[in-house]
């Protein structure tokens, strides 16, 4: 009897002791119950943002957030002016039944505030009281704009932001290191090509009451910074008196203007022929400023792909190295 009770005694210890151990460890179920720990987030407004755990339902309001969102794998829920999007940026692609947000500086309050978001990204500020009416429903986040002092470092930090606010951070830094990949690469390339050693005029531009506008993206832009990157020179830098915006590096000229470039310059230029065309091969087509200029008479005029977005985020970019790849064998 005695023995048979300090078996029963031992056995009951053991499975304390097994007891123990299985429970010491959370259950998939009870990890699952946990509340998510919460994100707190400065944004561009100098803003402590506080978001309930990782973003999963986004929206936003310009497109080099909506692709930092869709790039780091969170389908966003709201994007502004979807049609323009889908026109300008195919470096990522929309889910199924997005939602349009209206336009880019002045969103729909009421559809921002009907989709539930976990916050709302948006660039600069938008139109009036937009912000704070959205906000009493939604979280907003706020990434600067761009930065003409090192346009791809702030390209990486507002990804950056997107990639904290929905606890994606792993995928950011893998888009980086993949980014620098595909730059190193371009830039030997580059250095091979007989591009090398001959300035870049990188451009767009559009008509309005029969008057084509030129739009040069200087060494401060996120183009002019990516293509200085992999060793190309900025031919307008060699005109006195073109000015650029701080922001965003652009300028502004016209066909006069573009006679004040290098002779042995390469144009390269982006159009879009969902949205406005190309005002180069239909305007000015039979304009005897244009087609007197060396690089035209020369050949030496290249139209990048459409749909790669000149202010988007690493995606675009590397379009846009691949597009330089193309150009340079050319």
């Amino acid at each position: 009897m005695k023995r048979t009770i300090g078996a029963a005694l031992a056995v009951l210890a053991t499975a304390s002791v097994l007891s123990g151990c299985a429970t010491s460890e959370p259950t998939e179920s009870e990890e699952a119950s946990k509340p998510a720990e919460k994100i707190t987030i400065t944004d561009a407004r100098e803003k402590a943002v506080t978001l309930d755990g990782p973003a999963k339902r986004v929206g936003g309001t310009e497109w080099n957030v909506v692709e930092y969102a869709a790039s780091l794998g969170v389908e966003p829920a709201g994007v502004s002016d979807v049609k323009g999007f889908k026109a300008w940026n195919s470096a990522v692609t929309l889910p199924e039944g997005v939602t349009d947000l209206g336009t880019r500086g002045e969103p729909s309050i009421d559809a921002v505030n009907s989709l539930g978001l976990d916050v709302l990204f948006v660039t600069d500020e938008l139109v009036g009281d937009a912000m704070k009416q959205i906000e009493r429903k939604t979280p907003i986040v706020v990434v600067a704009g761009g930065d003409a002092k090192d346009p791809i470092g702030a390209m990486f930090a507002n990804m950056d932001v997107v990639a904290k606010a929905t606890g994606t951070e792993e995928r950011a830094a893998e888009l980086k290191r993949e980014f620098d990949a595909k730059l190193a690469e371009t830039k030997t390339i580059v250095a091979e090509s007989a591009v090398a050693d001959r300035p870049v005029a990188f451009s767009d531009a559009y008509e309005a009451g029969g008057k084509v506008s030129i739009r040069p993206y200087g060494e401060g832009s996120l183009i002019g910074a990516v293509l200085k990157a992999v060793g190309l020179r900025s031919a307008w830098s060699s005109i006195d008196g073109l000015k650029f915006d701080p922001a965003y590096g652009l300028g502004e000229t016209d066909v006069e203007g573009l006679t004040k470039l290098p002779d042995d310059t390469v144009y390269w230029y982006i159009a879009n022929d969902a949205d406005g065309g190309d005002p180069y091969t239909s305007s000015l087509k039979d304009n005897r400023i244009w087609t007197s200029l060396p690089f035209v008479e020369e050949g030496s005029v290249h139209r990048f792909p459409d749909s790669i977005w000149m202010f988007g985020g690493p995606a675009s970019m590397t379009q846009l190295l691949d597009a330089v790849q193309a150009a340079v064998k050319v």
